[in-house]
């Protein structure tokens, strides 16, 4: 682990461009696909299950890039895009808790959407609490996530699922 236990906007981008730990090690999407502004909390030991537990955080503003497009005239936060950000922060746990590859979502066991990111809302924070993590041929992380909008709970996802791969897994087409 790197120690360090929370992360900035410029931190996170840099890990977009190089890798946490640089090249070969799991990056980030960089703006506009980074789905938050920083992490305030990542842990190995806390959380529901004592294994991780890490806390984001994105501001939102009406001019976010998905407002104008998702749908024009009824601007909504697209949930795919909440959903994809609870799947980033369980990769990035996976580099930051010392394990190589590149991440790559697998999937979910559930996901249930109870409200929704309008441009009037002012933040969303992420919350993700790591179940288990598998370390052999491939790395795999499991977790549930939380996603709340000005402090009300909107999305649940159960088994988010994150495999680290490398990149000669990735270009014979292994996923």
């Amino acid at each position: 682990m790197t120690g360090q236990n929370s992360y900035t906007k410029e931190e996170l981008i840099e890990c977009g461009m190089n890798g946490l730990r640089g090249p070969g090690t799991a990056q980030l999407p960089v703006p506009p696909m980074l789905m938050f502004d920083r992490i305030t909390k990542i842990t190995s030991d806390e959380g529901a299950y004592n294994k991780g537990h890490i806390i984001a955080e994105l501001d939102v503003s009406e001019d976010l890039w998905f407002f104008d497009c998702h749908f024009p005239g009824d601007p909504v936060m697209p949930g795919c895009l909440g959903l994809d950000a609870l799947w980033q922060l369980v990769g990035f746990f996976l580099t930051w808790s010392g394990e190589p590859g590149s991440g790559r979502a697998l999937g979910a066991k559930e996901i249930k959407f109870s409200g929704q990111v309008l441009p009037s809302a002012k933040l969303v924070r992420y919350e993700i609490d790591i179940r288990r993590m598998m370390r052999g041929k491939l790395v795999l992380g499991i977790a549930n996530g939380t996603m709340y909008c000005d402090d009300r709970k909107i999305y649940e996802a159960s088994d988010l699922r994150v495999g680290l791969f490398s990149r000669d897994a990735l270009n014979a087409g292994a996923m």
